[in-house]
């Protein structure tokens, strides 16, 4: 080990993109469909994120700005569906067990990658289902 870092490649699609052409989160081919339709980087690509960098900080690194409110783990603000790969998240204070172990929900302001192929859709906040438990539950 040299002491340096490892990087994972995330690809990531912004919910916002699902809601406009009518995908759903569950779509096997939701990226393929991404990749196929030509949107801007902000809406879909491939980062970089180091292997102790929070995927909102990352994000931010590449000059995106995807939502977030607390940095704290409080809130859904930042949340985001993973679709594929390990992603960990230091703290949690707002999620339950089975929105992260069935739902694949995760707070990108203290996730980090835990393994290559990590597929995330960002902006999940608007969805359907954490727009009507956000405001039914306080932290």
């Amino acid at each position: 080990m040299d002491g340096e870092e490892e990087t994972v490649t995330v690809e990531y699609l912004n919910y916002r993109v699902l809601v406009e052409r009518d995908w759903d989160v569950e779509d096997e081919d939701l990226f393929e469909k991404a990749a196929n339709t030509e949107l801007d980087d902000t809406d879909h690509g491939t980062m970089e994120v180091g292997e102790y960098d929070y995927l909102l900080e990352a994000a931010e690194d590449h000059g995106y700005a995807w939502p977030f409110e607390c940095r704290a783990a409080s809130c859904a603000n930042c949340a985001a569906f993973i679709k594929a790969g390990e992603v960990k998240m230091d703290m949690n204070l707002f999620l339950t067990d089975e929105e992260i172990e069935e739902m694949d929900l995760r707070l990108t302001c203290v996730a980090m990658p835990r393994s290559e192929g990590v597929k995330l859709v960002y902006g999940a906040r608007r969805s359907d289902y954490l727009q009507q438990v956000v405001g039914e539950r306080e932290v």
